[in-house]
């Protein structure tokens, strides 16, 4: 498959000429990410993972694309657009499906914890093709599977550079690339990727970043 990674998290997979979407936030290009796209996929509802309005734009059209997120996000975009419901599916971690020709698993349940007075959200990691894992806002390893290719989520305000690291060296995935990314500055960001390129290969993780727009075939 191909992939496209957008700023932050959003990424775009291509293969066979069918494309689908996870996470297309508010800090990424999601106008380009989800042109063409048969399905998108949403970790969580926070709108750094999904843009509502221009996903409700993209469900308005008769061949938009079909929609798999956690239950409340799917709730909140049938009440977007309510001719889209049939389209629009709730995932529950544990769970596999068929989408726009990628064999999906799901994994996780809840949001990485930010603060206790801050409510926790549903979560969701999907595994494509027994290939890509996008953990969306966690740090949860999928159990029973290998990843052959794990998008990291490298700074948020809910995690550490220890906990990074340690995510990477838990998946053990050959190769390793970066997502939510967006609120580091160039500083940060060669920080925290020197630590997780470094540690990671002790642990036969490859790290490379991708810049925004920036393709590579899996």
């Amino acid at each position: 498959m191909k992939l496209t990674k957008y700023t932050h998290a959003c990424v775009r997979l291509e293969k066979d000429n069918r494309v689908l979407v996870i996470d297309p936030g508010n800090f990424s290009e999601t106008e380009e990410a989800l042109s063409g796209a048969e399905a998108v996929l949403v970790t969580h509802e926070h709108a750094d993972h999904i843009d509502v309005d221009a996903v409700a734009g993209a469900l308005r059209s008769d061949s938009g694309p079909a929609l798999y997120a956690p239950a409340g996000v799917a709730d909140r975009m049938r009440s977007e657009v309510p001719g889209a419901g049939e389209r629009i599916h709730a995932v529950e971690p544990g769970t596999s499906f068929q989408v726009a020709g990628f064999d999906v698993r799901s994994f996780g349940g809840q949001h990485a914890l930010i603060h206790p007075q801050i409510p926790v959200v549903a979560n969701i990691g999907y595994l494509l093709d027994e290939n890509l894992y996008h953990p969306g806002d966690s740090f949860i390893i999928p159990d029973g599977i290998t990843v052959r290719t794990l998008l990291v989520p490298l700074h948020a305000p809910w995690s550490k550079s220890a906990e990074v690291v340690d995510f990477v060296v838990g998946v053990r995935a050959p190769k390793a690339f970066q997502i939510h990314d967006g609120l580091l500055n160039d500083n940060g960001l060669k920080i925290v990727e020197g630590h997780v390129a470094r540690i990671g290969a002790r642990y036969g993780t490859e790290y490379a970043h991708l810049a925004a727009g920036e393709s590579v075939d899996i």
